[in-house]
C-alpha cells in the first residue's frame, strides 16, 4: 500500500492540535457545549486518522488492544470513584462538595473528574468499535 506523502505529513502536523482540541472541549464542557463525550470522540478520532493514513498496524502501536480494553473500565471506575468519594464522606452519591471546602470549587473539580472518566471511557469504546469493524473482514 502506497501512502500519499502530503497526507502523511499533514496528519503528523495536525494530530497534536486535534488532541489539544479534544482536551479543550473536555475542560470547557462545564462552561460551554462540550465535555467528556465530545472530547472522547475527538480523541478517538486521532486514532482513526492514524489508521486511515498509516494503516491499522500504526494505529495499534499508538493505542494497542490492551490499552483500549483497559480504558473502558478505567473511565467507569473514575466516574464511580467520584460518586463513592461523596458516600465515604457522609454525603450523597456524586455530591461534589466533598472535593473542596468551597462548594463552587468542589463542584467544578467534581465535574472535571466525572467528565474525565467519561472521556476515557468514550475514547476507549469508540476505538474498540473502530478496531472491531476494521478487523471484521480479516
Amino acid at each position: 500500500m502506497k501512502f500519499d506523502l502530503i497526507l502523511r505529513i499533514g496528519t503528523k502536523l495536525i494530530l497534536p492540535f486535534v488532541l489539544v482540541f479534544a482536551f479543550y472541549i473536555h475542560f470547557h464542557g462545564d462552561y460551554r457545549p462540550g465535555g467528556g463525550f465530545q472530547g472522547g470522540v475527538i480523541a478517538a478520532g486521532t486514532v482513526f486518522l492514524v489508521a486511515i493514513t498509516f494503516g491499522l498496524a500504526a494505529a495499534k502501536r499508538i493505542a494497542p488492544n490492551w490499552l483500549v480494553e483497559f480504558m473502558v473500565p478505567l473511565g467507569v471506575l473514575i466516574f464511580a470513584g467520584a460518586g463513592v468519594a461523596g458516600l465515604l464522606m457522609g454525603k450523597n452519591y456524586l455530591d461534589y462538595s466533598v472535593f473542596s471546602a468551597n462548594s463552587a470549587t468542589g463542584h467544578e473539580l467534581g465535574i472535571l473528574i466525572v467528565e474525565l472518566g467519561v472521556l476515557i471511557t468514550v475514547a476507549g469504546t469508540m476505538t474498540a468499535l473502530f478496531y472491531a469493524f476494521v478487523e471484521r473482514g480479516r
